[in-house]
């Protein structure tokens, strides 16, 4: 049974598609419905249905506007409006399918097939993530593991030069030249790094402790094997030392 959360201003037309979507299929349970498309938003942050019909034209947040704010994208999103004009831009936002009201029950079938391949789709990759990061964690076959960019990358620890922030986001540097750019702070990198072998040397970067060529006393430097030169910060200074 698909979990099903329906969002549209007008009461009567809430209360209609519910009607419509339970009774047309019994493969569609109706677990929530708003109105109010800010309660809608905070309800699918904490919840997880199967998947979302979504009225367009509602005064205080249009359904495009509705689809940008979820923080929650996980489940499938089908615009349900009375006007046709809205197809090509519901396809745009990332919906699967569009559904003129009244629905058509021939209509709802094939949106519900597409609902269960996308879901089907998303758990297998799901859990295909599960199985290669469990993989890859595990002692014997110990790797880092960083998602970026709709792909996980597994990395040795002497691929790794160092990693660099840029507030939000981190840089890796890695050993054959090229870059990793993460949407994580360089707190959070620092904390998939192995602390044996990685050490936060400035509030802006954390090096790789093998890759270490020189430390410049005087100016507060390391410089990696591959030239790199990464600043010391004072705080950092003693810890570090006592590292060496």
């Amino acid at each position: 049974m698909l979990q099903a959360v329906i969002v549209d201003d007008e009461k009567k037309a809430l209360q209609s598609l519910s009607w419509e979507l339970e009774n047309f299929s019994d493969e569609i349970d109706v677990v929530a419905s708003f109105t109010d498309p800010f309660e809608a938003l905070n309800y699918l942050t904490h919840n997880t249905p199967d998947c979302l019909f979504l009225d367009i034209e509602m005064p205080t947040m249009d359904g495009f506007q509705f689809i940008q704010k979820l923080s929650n994208k996980d489940f499938p999103v089908v615009i349900t409006t009375a006007y046709n004009q809205y197809a090509i831009k519901a396809l745009k936002n990332e919906a699967i399918d569009y559904l003129l009201k009244p629905i058509d029950s021939d209509d709802l079938k094939e949106t519900i097939v597409k609902i269960k391949k996308f879901n089907t789709k998303n758990y297998t990759a799901d859990k295909l993530e599960k199985i290669l990061i469990n993989f890859n964690t595990n002692e014997k076959h110990k790797k880092i593991t960083f998602n970026t960019d709709g792909k996980l990358v597994f990395l040795e620890s002497e691929q790794i030069l160092y990693a660099e922030s840029d507030g939000n986001y981190s840089t890796i540097y890695l050993v054959d030249g090229h870059k990793i750019v993460l949407t994580k702070k360089l707190k959070e990198v620092n904390e998939l790094l192995p602390s044996d072998s990685f050490f936060r040397i400035h509030n802006s970067y954390v090096i790789n402790l093998t890759k270490i060529k020189e430390f410049l006393k005087t100016d507060g430097y390391v410089v990696l094997q591959s030239n790199h030169k990464i600043p010391v910060s004072r705080q950092k200074k003693s810890d570090f030392l006592d590292l060496l």
